[in-house]
């Protein structure tokens, strides 16, 4: 019988198999490497890529910021006009005012009283003079009262003093202007 000995076949399978193994293991850790490379360059150029969106939307975003300062200027601009507008409405209304105040006070003040000031805060008239009596200060104010310029007198004090060695009264009073008489004259 022949003895055949199969050791050295056997110890060359192994080695073959050991050299696949390592082989396939160097091929395997070489495409983990790509693997990862490549995943690390995908993952890289999404940064990038979302870095540049980014920049273009803090640049848009600096852009719509000056645009909306813009716009806030303009609105205050636009205010400020729109305020300058009515003062000049308002001025163009009351201008003929005064001038209508003093000619209806020549009409309506009765002979014995004398106007010492005047004195007008928008639709607000403050009245300080002499009178000879009372009665005549009750008929300014009854006069102011049926004027159509003129309403709701409201007498603020009334005292006996001695002017130039005679006694007469110094009153004070108030009433208002009446703009709904004052935009038909103007109309």
């Amino acid at each position: 019988m022949i003895r055949i000995n199969l050791l050295p076949h056997r110890e060359e399978a192994r080695k073959a198999r050991r050299e696949q193994f390592y082989v396939l293991a160097g091929l395997i850790s070489v495409l983990a490497i790509v693997a990862i490379f490549a995943i690390y360059s995908l993952i890289d150029a999404q940064i990038e890529a979302q870095g540049r969106k980014n920049d273009f939307l803090k640049q848009e975003i600096a852009l719509l910021d000056k645009q909306l300062e813009q716009i806030k200027r303009l609105r205050e601009q636009t205010q400020a006009l729109l305020a300058r507008k009515q003062v000049i409405e308002d001025l163009q209304r009351d201008r003929g005012e005064t001038v209508h105040l003093l000619s209806e006070l020549v009409r309506q003040v009765p002979e014995g009283v004398y106007l010492k000031s005047l004195k007008q805060e928008g639709v607000n008239v403050n009245v300080t003079g002499y009178a000879q009596s009372n009665a005549r200060v009750s008929a300014l104010m009854r006069n102011i009262e049926g004027s159509s310029w003129m309403e709701n007198p409201r007498l603020i004090e009334t005292k006996a003093v001695v002017l130039n060695g005679r006694r007469v009264n110094e009153f004070g009073m108030d009433f208002t202007l009446s703009r709904a008489a004052v935009e038909e004259k103007q109309q």
